[in-house]
């Protein structure tokens, strides 16, 4: 972060120094953890269903935090904020308080937030906003490794895109920074508009319109006029990179002022790929065609859908200044950054696991599901299918889920495993369709699928294991690797 004095950093929350003079200088990093707090850094003091950060304070300030930023008073020099009205909901699901006072802390962190960002864009600093029902993060992931050479570029680790991840991701730039990519999420209408406000984009990506988070929303409509959100917050001499193959999408380029950028391949698009071809490890290679040039492009990635991804990315890229050559290297130099999203491991014995773990929805899995069969070597090797429930899809799970089965069934999947009874329509889905592999099996939890890996996995074979979040069927990909060990 920049530094500020505690005096600017109430300025910005709306807020009043407590012990302090207001002239003493935040000139370290802004946490919400005080174990990472260092010399010169601000403690946000958060409460949560479990334990509340106030009770920190004196920690983080034993650790050389400058003062904390708080909803109420404490014990040593403070700003605290005011109170912030209508996010109270929004924090309640976020922190889990109940009295309204992480929405004030949350307000102030997003406050601060902006005043760094506005002051950092007035010198050249350019936000890059990402959103869409999957592979935000991945695109994300890319498009910070694009921009890199580029100059000092700030990226959230992980899927950190919410009320809390944004305002600190974006807290993170300081005046050498040059690019701050973010990736926007949203659990209801407004909140991709508020990120928005809490860190201007000037440059927009919106990737798709899936059936993530269906249940809220109700319909994928819904969802894309949320997604949308981000398009309109644009400014007219921003830029809107939207994906010219979704219709969803691509009718946002109405509801934005800015200029737009069509990727896809699509032959409208223009920033497409043509000719795409996947290796035997779903490892994509193709021709890139821009107004700057055509380039061929190899990706480490696996999966075909990190086509579409890579052209997002390579749009923002060229519309910063790269070539169409440095372009297509970056690509090709790029890995995964993001745990639990397609890191693919072979063991000792020859059985790769693809632990793509970290979430899902009908579309994810759907891109897994063909990356599987992929790597299955022309039928050379054996392919199971580890899923577990997906989750926030309303009334439409269970159909969703059968859908996964038969779509594992119809790409020609050996053996589908669905993980508890919540996913039980997946083994149902699978059954009807029909199915050329060995028969599949729904097992209880996750040791038990564990297990029946353990008893029946033979050298070469390939495992997908993916399901929502609240699965954690991580478990079982950690499992396998360590029996490797």
């Amino acid at each position: 972060m920049i530094p500020l004095t505690l005096a600017e950093v109430a300025a910005a929350t709306g807020g009043r120094t407590h012990r302090a003079e207001g002239a003493e200088v935040v000139t370290g990093t802004v946490e919400f953890d005080s174990r990472q707090v260092g010399p010169g850094g601000l403690f946000v003091a958060l409460p949560g269903e479990r334990v509340d950060g106030h009770d920190y304070a004196a920690t983080a300030l034993a650790r050389g935090a400058v003062a904390v930023l708080a909803a109420r008073e404490v014990d040593g020099p403070a700003v605290i904020v005011p109170p912030a009205g209508d996010a109270h909901e929004r924090s309640v699901a976020l922190t889990g308080d109940t009295d309204g006072s992480g929405a004030a802390v949350l307000a102030g962190l997003a406050a601060l937030a902006r005043t760094v960002v506005d002051r950092l864009a007035a010198g050249g600093l350019t936000v890059v906003g990402v959103t869409g029902s999957s592979g935000k993060t991945s695109t994300k992931d890319l498009i910070a490794q694009v921009l890199e050479p580029m100059g000092a570029t700030v990226a959230p680790p992980g899927s950190f895109n919410n009320e809390l991840g944004h305002p600190w991701t974006a807290l993170r730039a300081d005046a050498g920074t040059r690019h701050l990519v973010l990736e926007l999420s949203a659990r209801g209408p407004g909140h991709i508009r508020a990120l928005c406000e809490t860190a201007p984009p000037r440059i927009g990506v919106v990737l798709n319109v899936g059936s993530a988070h269906l249940g809220e929303f109700g319909s994928r409509e819904g969802i894309a006029r949320t997604k949308g959100e981000l398009a309109e917050a644009l400014p007219a001499d921003g830029v809107a990179v939207l994906n010219a193959d979704d219709p969803l999408v691509a009718a946002m380029a109405e509801r934005t002022n800015a200029r737009v950028v069509l990727v896809g391949q699509s032959e409208r698009a223009d920033v497409r790929a043509v000719d795409v071809t996947l290796d035997d490890h779903a490892r994509a290679t193709f021709t890139l065609v821009t107004a700057a040039g055509t380039v061929p492009v190899t990706l480490a990635l696996h999966g075909g859908h990190h086509v579409g991804n890579a052209l997002s990315a390579a749009a923002v890229a060229l519309e910063l200044g790269a070539g169409p050559d440095e372009v297509a290297r970056r690509l090709g130099a790029a890995r995964r950054r993001s745990e639990r999203r397609m890191d693919v491991t072979t063991r000792a014995d020859g059985v790769t696991v693809v632990n793509d773990s970290y979430n899902a929805n009908p579309e994810s899995v759907g891109a897994a599901l063909r990356t599987l069969a992929r790597m299955a070597d022309g039928g050379q090797r054996r392919t199971w299918a580890v899923l577990g429930v997906m989750g926030e899809l309303g009334d439409s799970g269970e159909e969703e889920h059968e859908g996964v089965g038969r779509l594992a069934a119809r790409v020609g999947v050996d053996r589908v495993v669905a993980v508890d009874e919540q996913a039980g329509g997946i083994e149902r889905g699978a059954r009807l369709e029909g199915f050329d592999g060995e028969e599949p099996v729904l097992v209880p939890d996750v040791h038990a699928a564990i297990a029946l890996l353990t008893e029946q996995l033979r050298p070469g074979d390939v495992v997908l294991v993916k399901a929502s979040k609240v699965a954690a069927l991580w478990r079982v990909a950690d499992a396998l690797l360590e029996a490797g060990e």
